[in-house]
């Protein structure tokens, strides 16, 4: 069945641009593909299941390393800093994934239907070889997209098959922790929420411990075991993904670029910026567009 996924996805990928990231038009369903090994691709991901059919990647969060490859799943359960990166891929034989945005409502629906127990204390990253029935729902998803009449009729139930599917596989343990509402993985989720709109904002941890429903020093010890961060060094990676993204995709200048994302120095931004990407703004910049 993996076979036959890939070869759907080989048909989609040759119809649009096979060397990057393409958004299909079924809603929470992105084709990722790169025909070498790709730079360190900084994000804060939010939940999701990655399928890889051909190549290999590595995922890291915090000092934890998954290397996954052909015939794997990747699954994120909660809004976590990842440094990725492709580490197999030709041009005869791309990297190809499939991604799947995870909808935690459905899960909550299916775990009340199935009577499921959650498994709060999974880890927020797990890799397991892919399930035979989630591919095949994969695989009917792909398929609308020959249909394009079919999306709007089908899509919602093909999700909830794929969901199903992966709660009650291998990957059950640590989807769960996604349909717990009360859960500390979807209190944090609440406060992610408002650190990801007013991330260039002051956000007291006050604040964000009365959104999650807990006390200050709970909810720092929950936010830093689910993300490996705390909540100021997560807000502190969101400025600086966002401020690369700006300087790097829209041509702004680092210091535009610095108080677009809440920064009050440059010099400060400059310094925080290198150590996290390891280049100074300027710098790294140009490495990018000598690579472009």
């Amino acid at each position: 069945m993996t076979d036959a996924l890939l070869q759907a996805v080989r048909g989609y990928v040759k119809k649009s641009d096979p060397n990057s990231l393409a958004q299909t038009p079924i809603p929470g369903l992105t084709i990722l593909t790169a025909p070498e090994p790709s730079g360190l691709d900084y994000a804060i991901t939010r939940p999701l299941a990655c399928l890889v059919l051909q190549g290999s990647k590595q995922v890291m969060m915090g000092a934890d390393v998954f290397t996954f490859g052909a015939g794997d799943s990747l699954l994120i359960t909660a809004d976590v800093p990842t440094v990725s990166q492709v580490i197999q891929a030709t041009t005869e034989e791309p990297y190809i994934s499939v991604v799947i945005d995870l909808n935690p409502a459905l899960v909550t629906e299916l775990m009340e239907e199935t009577e499921s127990i959650p498994t709060p204390d999974s880890a927020p990253i797990k890799v397991e070889p892919t399930d035979v029935e989630v591919s095949e729902a994969v695989l009917r998803l792909m398929r609308l997209l020959d249909r394009p009449a079919s999306v709007t009729v089908l899509h919602a139930s093909l999700m909830r098959e794929l969901h199903y599917w992966l709660l009650a596989g291998r990957h059950g343990s640590a989807i769960s922790r996604l349909g717990w509402p009360e859960g500390h993985a979807q209190r944090i989720a609440r406060a992610v929420t408002v650190l990801r709109t007013g991330f260039n904002k002051p956000l007291p941890v006050e604040h964000l411990a009365s959104v999650a429903g807990m006390s200050p020093s709970s909810f720092h010890h929950h936010f830093r075991k689910q993300t490996s961060l705390t909540p100021l060094q997560f807000q502190k990676q969101l400025r600086l993904i966002e401020a690369r993204r700006l300087m790097l995709g829209e041509g702004v200048s680092a210091s535009s670029a610095a108080f677009t994302v809440g920064y009050e120095s440059v010099s400060q931004f400059s310094r925080e910026y290198r150590r996290f990407f390891g280049l100074p703004p300027a710098k790294d910049t140009t490495r990018h567009r000598n690579h472009a």
